[in-house]
Parts: C-alpha cells; structure tokens; sequence
C-alpha cells in the first residue's frame, strides 16, 4: 500500500513538497486552535 512505504533514498527532496507540507501542517494546527477556541468561547466563558 501507498501509505506503508519506506522513503526511497535515492529519491531527491523537493523544495516545493516541504514548503507544502509545513504550510499544511500550520493551516491544520490553526484550525484546531480555532475550533478548540470557539469550544472554550461557548461552553466556559458564557
């Protein structure tokens, strides 16, 4: 399967799939911050 495979070394690291990577592993963790922050809003500071 796709997901089980290891990183083939000879395969060359591209500059564009880390940038992709980062931008969305930053765009996930914001909007779990956000939605943990509208839970927090909604049920603790009503």
């Amino acid at each position: 399967m796709y997901f089980f495979r290891k990183k083939d070394p000879n395969r060359p690291t591209s500059f564009n799939l880390r940038a992709m990577h980062t931008i969305n592993a930053i765009a996930i963790i914001m909007f779990l911050l956000g939605i943990t922050w509208k839970l927090i809003d909604w049920f603790i500071l009503k």
